[in-house]
C-alpha cells in the first residue's frame, strides 16, 4: 500500500464521524453467534415464561421507540449546536471528529442494533427474558450517556473550549513539522537552494482535481528521489490550492527519471485545510473566531482576547522551535527533498494582522496585543530573539504609535487581560 491509501485510512478513521457509530452497528451480530449461550442462560435461570397474544408485540414498538426517539434528540441537539455558527465554519469538522461525540454515538448505535436483535427473537410463546434484560439496561445507559452527552456538546462549543483544543492540538503538529529546537544554525535552506539551482529542472504538473494541498510523504518522497538519483523539490506549501495543471514537483536534473505515478501517491489534496501539516491553519482559524468576535454583528472583544491568548501561547511555543526545516537528506548524507515552509514573520503576520485591523477600535485588542509581545520578546531563547525581535518590536511599536496619534492612552498601554488586569502581573505564560 502507497503512502496515499495510508494517509486516507488514517485521516478517515480519525476524523470520519460514522466510523465508531457504524462498528456500534454490529451488536447485533454478537447476539446472534450468542444464541446458544442465551437459550441455556434462559433455561438454567429459569426465567422461560409462556406469553401469548399482544404481550410480545407491546414490548416491541416500546423500545425500539425509546431508541429512535434518543437518536433524534441526539441528532436535534448535534444541529442546534452547529447551526449557532457563532465561531467560524472550520470548526465543524473539529466537532465532529471529537472523540466524545463518536464514542456517545457508537454507544447509541450499539444499544439501538442490540435492541433489534433481541426484538427478533421474540416469539409467540416464549421471551428471552435475558436479552430483553440487557436491552433494558443498555437503553439506561444510554439515557444516561445522552444527558452526558448534551452537556459536554454543550460546554464543548464554548470559544475557551474551542480554542483550547485548538491549541492542544496545534501544539503537536507543531512540534511534528518543526521538530528540532532553535539553534545558532540557519544555513540549510542556502545550502540547498544552492545545490538545486545549478541543473536544468523538469516540472511535474497536477493531474489531478483542482484542491487544497493538504500533507504529503517526506520519507517515501526521499525513498523516490533517492532511487532515481536526483533532488525534488516540492513547489506547492501544505495548505495552498493547486489547480489541475499547475506546478507541483520539480526535478533536479531534468533528465532523471522518476516513476511520476509514484509521485502522484505521495502528496494528499482535498476539500478544506487540516491541521495534520499545517500549522498556520491553526492561527487561521483563531484569528477567525477573534475576526468574528471583533465584528459590529457581535462585537464580543473579550472572546477575542480568548484566541489571543491561545496565539500567544502557541507563538511563544514556534517561537522555540527551529522553523528553518532545511532540505531532507537520504541515508548517505545526500540532498533528496526541498519544501518550504512558513518562517516567523508568516506566522507573525497572520496571527497580528486582521486582529489589528478589526479590533482598531477596541480598548481590548490592543493593551492584548501589547502585553503579548513584551512577553514575548521576555521568554524567546536567546537564538530565537534575533529573528523575532526585529518582528515583535516593529509590530509593538507601530501599534503603541496608533493608540498615542488617536489620543488614547489606556489603549497605548498592555494588559494581559485587555482590559481590568495590573500593569505589574506576571508575564509568563504556562505551556
Amino acid at each position: 500500500m502507497t503512502w496515499l491509501p495510508r494517509y486516507h485510512l488514517r485521516h478517515f478513521v480519525a476524523t470520519s464521524f460514522w466510523f465508531v457509530p457504524g462498528a456500534g452497528d454490529g451488536g447485533r451480530r454478537p447476539s446472534h453467534a450468542a444464541r446458544p449461550l442465551a437459550r441455556y442462560a434462559d433455561a438454567m435461570a429459569l426465567v422461560r415464561l409462556q406469553r401469548r397474544g399482544r404481550t410480545g408485540h407491546l414490548e416491541r414498538p416500546v423500545l425500539v421507540d425509546a431508541d429512535l426517539h434518543r437518536v433524534r434528540g441526539v441528532r436535534a441537539a448535534a444541529r442546534s449546536q452547529i447551526a449557532s455558527g457563532q465561531l467560524t465554519p472550520r470548526i465543524i469538522s473539529l466537532v465532529f471528529a471529537r472523540p466524545m461525540l463518536r464514542i456517545s454515538v457508537g454507544v447509541f448505535v450499539f444499544a439501538y442494533a442490540f435492541t433489534l436483535a433481541a426484538l427478533g427473537r421474540i416469539e409467540t410463546v416464549r421471551v428471552p427474558e435475558l436479552l430483553v434484560t440487557v436491552a433494558v439496561l443498555l437503553t439506561l445507559v444510554s439515557i444516561a450517556v445522552f444527558f452526558w452527552f448534551v452537556q459536554q456538546l454543550g460546554t464543548g462549543l464554548r470559544p475557551v473550549f474551542i480554542l483550547q483544543s485548538l491549541w492542544d492540538t496545534a501544539r503537536g503538529v507543531v512540534d511534528r513539522v518543526y521538530p528540532d529546537l532553535l539553534n545558532a544554525g540557519g544555513a540549510a535552506a542556502a545550502v540547498a537552494v544552492g545545490l538545486v539551482g545549478n541543473v536544468s529542472p523538469r516540472i511535474i504538473l497536477h493531474v489531478g482535481a483542482s484542491g487544497t494541498f493538504l500533507a504529503f510523504g517526506q520519507h517515501e518522497l526521499v525513498a523516490l528521489a533517492r532511487s532515481a538519483g536526483c533532488v525534488l523539490e516540492l513547489i506547492p506549501q501544505v495548505g495552498d490550492f493547486v489547480a489541475h495543471g499547475d506546478p507541483l514537483f520539480r526535478i533536479h536534473p531534468g533528465s532523471a527519471r522518476v516513476n511520476e505515478r509514484a509521485l502522484y501517491h505521495c502528496v494528499a489534496f482535498g476539500y478544506e485545510r487540516t491541521l495534520e501539516q499545517d500549522p498556520a491553519f491553526a492561527f487561521r482559524i483563531m484569528v477567525d473566531i477573534a475576526s468574528r468576535a471583533l465584528s459590529p454583528a457581535v462585537n464580543d472583544p473579550t472572546t477575542a482576547v480568548l484566541a489571543i491568548d491561545q496565539i500567544h501561547r502557541l507563538l511563544a511555543h514556534l517561537g522555540q522551535r527551529d522553523l528553518d526545516t532545511g532540505p531532507m537528506r537520504d541515508a548517505h548524507g545526500q540532498v533528496r527533498l526541498v519544501y518550504a515552509t512558513p518562517n516567523w514573520e508568516d506566522f507573525v503576520t497572520l496571527a497580528v494582522s486582521e486582529i489589528r485591523s478589526f479590533g482598531a477600535g477596541s480598548i481590548q485588542i490592543p493593551r492584548r496585543l501589547s502585553a503579548m509581545f513584551e512577553h514575548l520578546l521576555e521568554v524567546l531563547r536567546p537564538a530565537a530573539r534575533r529573528p523575532c525581535a526585529g518582528s515583535c518590536r516593529s509590530w509593538s511599536a507601530r501599534w503603541t504609535a496608533v493608540c498615542r496619534r488617536r489620543g488614547s492612552r489606556e489603549r497605548a498601554g498592555s494588559d494581559r487581560q485587555g482590559l481590568g488586569g495590573s500593569a505589574a502581573s506576571a508575564t509568563h505564560t504556562s505551556d
